[in-house]
């Protein structure tokens, strides 16, 4: 989908995603504690927001203005401040080693251009630094609900693994996500990465 198709869905609903964080993304962040994060592919910012809350000081990157002007909303509404960033992806080049967590989550990007953002995204994090990503599995297509059904925008664990240049892989695994009026889970592609410090 193109940007403008992006701003399309986004302005025609108050809320195109669920309020709260991913719960995926959840349950990684506990027990860090809070530094510099970055959100890449950030939507409508509730990732973002929420990190804000536990104290990160948040910089957040998504290519629709439109989901953008909604972050910032959300932003304000909860008493947080994140730096909100409209961008690429593809020419987005965040500050090299300056973050201490590095979110990917949902991005809907063709799998000869994912290693761009993953690459980039790897060389961003910090000495010690993790990554978290989230995305519709290739499985999902066939055996589970909801997502993109262009086979390009999907991915294995492995696949995300194999983009990680220079990052230990904590956790690359299948997960189940339940779905409001489906009678089957989503199935997601979790990866949990760190680059080793020193």
């Amino acid at each position: 989908m193109q940007r403008e198709d992006w701003n399309r869905r986004y302005a025609e609903t108050e809320s195109l995603w669920a309020g709260r964080p991913n719960r995926f993304l959840v349950a990684e962040v506990e027990g860090l504690a809070p530094g510099r994060a970055l959100d890449l592919a950030c939507g409508e910012g509730q990732n973002a927001v929420w990190l804000a809350t536990l104290g990160w000081r948040v910089t957040a990157v998504d290519y629709s203005d439109v989901a953008i002007a909604k972050a910032q909303s959300r932003a304000d509404l909860a008493g947080v401040d994140v730096e909100l960033v409209c961008a690429d992806l593809l020419e987005y080049e965040p500050q090299p080693e300056a973050f201490d967590l590095v979110t990917v989550l949902y991005l809907h990007i063709p799998a000869a251009e994912r290693p761009i953002v993953l690459e980039r995204a790897a060389q961003a994090l910090a000495s010690a630094g993790t990554f978290v990503l989230v995305g519709h599995d290739i499985s999902n297509l066939r055996d589970g609900v909801g997502g993109p059904r262009d086979p390009s925008l999907l991915c294995s664990p492995d696949d995300i693994a194999r983009e990680l240049p220079g990052l230990e892989i904590v956790k690359a695994e299948r997960v189940l996500r339940d779905v409001d009026g489906a009678d089957r889970p989503a199935i997601d592609a979790l990866v949990r990465a760190r680059r080793p410090s020193g």
